[in-house]
């Protein structure tokens, strides 16, 4: 479980295909506080480190995850958006957010506002994915407010931090995003869902 409150970008040092599963080894600042089997948000999707040395760590990617998220698309030298997990004694900065992706969305618009920046976000329709505004959402494990939300698209508002402590920086038109939508809101569409068939 975890917040959505990225704690740093991680750099992607080697991949190795194995079948249909992807290693992905990186390396970061806490590489020491790391330990094998320790659950970890790359871009917001939760991986278990699988091998730790003195300054990289080693995650393992299925097949499933490399459909459903951008994970499959990283290179050597990326920057990946990292974050521990959750301490139960620790405040909920962000919103709850599982490390489940649910699909990718494709940026279609960055715009500059007075020192912010506002990122358009469009995704396929998919099972009881939506958004409402001032709801949650999580775009490359960041913890977000939705705003202008339709159907299919929504925009968020990026402050300098965000912007220069996430990959966010990296993103531009075209760029392919992992998204978790609120898990409350997807319950709420699929209740409905079923109370409507009946």
């Amino acid at each position: 479980m975890f917040s959505g409150i990225v704690e740093e970008t991680g750099i992607v040092k080697k991949i190795t295909k194995d079948g249909e599963n992807v290693h992905f080894t990186l390396t970061c600042s806490f590489v020491n506080e790391l330990k094998i089997d320790q659950s970890l948000s790359h871009n917001g999707v939760c991986l278990t480190v699988v091998d730790v040395t003195e300054d990289t760590y080693t995650v393992t990617a299925v097949k499933e995850t490399l459909i459903k998220s951008n994970l499959g698309l990283l290179k050597e030298g990326d920057e990946v958006n990292l974050e521990r997990s959750m301490k139960p004694d620790s405040l909920l900065d962000g919103h709850i957010v599982q490390g489940h992706v649910d699909q990718t969305a494709v940026c279609t618009d960055v715009e500059e506002v007075d020192g912010s920046w506002y990122f358009t976000f469009e995704y396929k329709p998919a099972g009881d994915n939506v958004t409402v505004e001032k709801g949650s959402v999580s775009v490359n494990g960041v913890s977000l407010t939705v705003v202008n939300s339709k159907d299919y698209s929504f925009q968020v508002a990026i402050i300098p931090f965000t912007y220069e402590l996430t990959n966010f920086h990296n993103i531009k038109k075209g760029t392919i995003v992992n998204i978790e939508f609120d898990i409350i809101g997807k319950y709420i569409t699929k209740i409905v869902k079923q109370y409507m068939k009946k």
